[in-house]
């Protein structure tokens, strides 16, 4: 008969932090290596940061981060009959910039209320791993249409650039050259260059030459009016469209969008003041590279910092980067989204998932948080309106927003099923006795290490 298997070969035990990292928050890697890796995530950050704001304001000529989470409450600015109703197409490009300007400063005071006022560190303690679980893994799986479906619109580079990326940067990622895993460390960079050469080299032998306009669109390298039309040095100043205009009307609808990305008040304000077609929140596909990376420095985000605010003056350079086709960039989202995902699912391991009301929770918030949104999204496409479609635009740009959003649907439905079903007899499966050191600040050494801020300031 055989024998039965040890404890220790079937089980795994739960740790805190990921194996592997070669660096940590206050780790840094050497200079030039720091300067490569921050130099990536830039790159990366170009996905995201042009193709929001040049889909809802393709008049502008900044490059600017973005969250996908305004793009309701942007979209019913932009229609707004008093807007669209002024005929010279440039002032009503004013006029619509200046309402967007004064509907983030008006919402991001959500924000920054919610923090400075400890309101959102009450609302935290209802939270637990269980809760979390699908709202951090909706976070990548909510994406889900920002990734292969974009590939598809140019298969020619877009699934070269799929394979070539994974390859280098888990096939390959023990070669190395100094004792650097140069493949797998700049597994981006390699792959991005590679593929846009490619793509370029179709783009001259005339291979999109006879294809539909919307082919040539996403296939094309060569969009001399991005770089033609950018500037060469352009200075991004506050009210740079003139003075903000407040309508409550906006705001109400903004502040769906800050809720559901509800991480940066101070930053959605200086979105407001500078004329940003968005407000700003975490960049998933950044978080995912820190992974798939294994470089959590803080300087290297810092020095990414320094790169996007650098190319955005110098709108020559900012605007060639901006020119890489976004199917290169969307099969780097299907690994990346993919392991942001993969980390919320990593806090089940600090739950009893035998327990059947875990189970339960787990997975009724997945399936509506993707289903819901789902339904929001389809309706919008046929009925050209969401849902919510009263006499009230504010009313309906709130709920439409909050509704589209699958991370804000499953945290709603995690968070109440968490905490009324059998909540007060489940602590321990739920996670509570690892979550609860975090709470609070000296709850772990961790929490000192990676949230003090310079010179005292907490």
């Amino acid at each position: 008969m055989a024998e039965a298997p040890k404890a220790e070969d079937i089980t795994h035990l739960p740790t805190d932090q990921l194996q592997g990292l070669e660096y940590c928050i206050d780790s840094n890697p050497s200079w030039g290596e720091a300067i490569a890796l921050g130099f990536q995530h830039y790159i990366l950050s170009l996905g995201t940061a042009v193709m929001i704001p040049t889909f809802l304001v393709p008049l502008m000529g900044a490059v600017v981060g973005g969250s996908w989470a305004f793009m309701v409450p942007i979209i019913s600015i932009i229609h707004d009959p008093s807007l669209a109703s002024i005929v010279d197409s440039h002032m009503r490009f004013l006029a619509t910039m200046r309402a967007i300007q004064g509907a983030l400063i008006v919402a991001s005071s959500v924000q920054i209320i919610l923090g400075y006022s400890q309101l959102w560190a009450i609302c935290s303690r209802f939270f637990s791993p269980v809760g979390m679980v699908p709202v951090i893994a909706l976070a990548g799986f909510g994406l889900f249409d920002r990734g292969f479906p974009v590939v598809g619109r140019c298969v020619e580079f877009g699934i070269p650039m799929l394979i070539l990326f994974v390859t280098f940067s888990q096939y390959l990622k023990q070669f190395q050259a100094k004792q650097l895993p140069l493949l797998e460390r700049f597994a981006l960079l390699l792959t991005i260059a590679v593929i846009w050469a490619y793509a370029h080299l179709l783009t001259a032998s005339g291979a999109y030459k006879h294809h539909s306009e919307q082919t040539q669109m996403h296939c094309r390298t060569d969009k001399a009016d991005l770089i033609s039309s950018a500037p060469w040095i352009k200075i991004p100043y506050p009210l740079q469209w003139g003075a903000p205009t407040f309508e409550m009307g906006h705001a109400f609808g903004m502040m769906a969008a800050v809720l559901v990305s509800l991480v940066e008040g101070i930053g959605i304000l200086l979105s407001g003041l500078f004329g940003t077609a968005t407000g700003s929140t975490v960049s998933v596909e950044n978080v995912g590279l820190l992974g798939s990376t294994r470089v959590g420095s803080r300087r290297v985000i810092q020095i990414s910092a320094g790169f996007m605010i650098f190319f955005s003056i110098l709108g020559k350079f900012g605007a060639l980067f901006a020119s890489i086709p976004f199917p290169i960039f969307a099969a780097v989202y299907c690994v990346l989204f993919g392991l942001v995902a993969s980390v919320g699912l990593s806090f089940l391991q600090f739950t009893n998932m035998n327990s059947m009301r875990n189970l339960f929770i787990v997975g009724v918030s997945f399936f509506l948080g993707l289903s819901i949104p789902e339904y929001f999204r389809e309706y919008t496409a046929g009925a050209l309106h969401g849902p919510s479609h009263t006499k009230a635009e504010w009313f309906n740009d709130f709920l439409n927003t909050i509704f589209f959003s699958s991370p804000t649907v499953a945290l709603m439905v995690s968070v109440f099923l968490d905490n009324t079903l059998e909540f007060k007899d489940s602590a321990k499966d739920r996670g509570m006795p690892w979550w609860a050191k975090f709470r609070a600040f000296k709850g772990d050494s961790r929490n000192e290490e990676f949230y003090t801020l310079p010179f005292n300031l907490n």
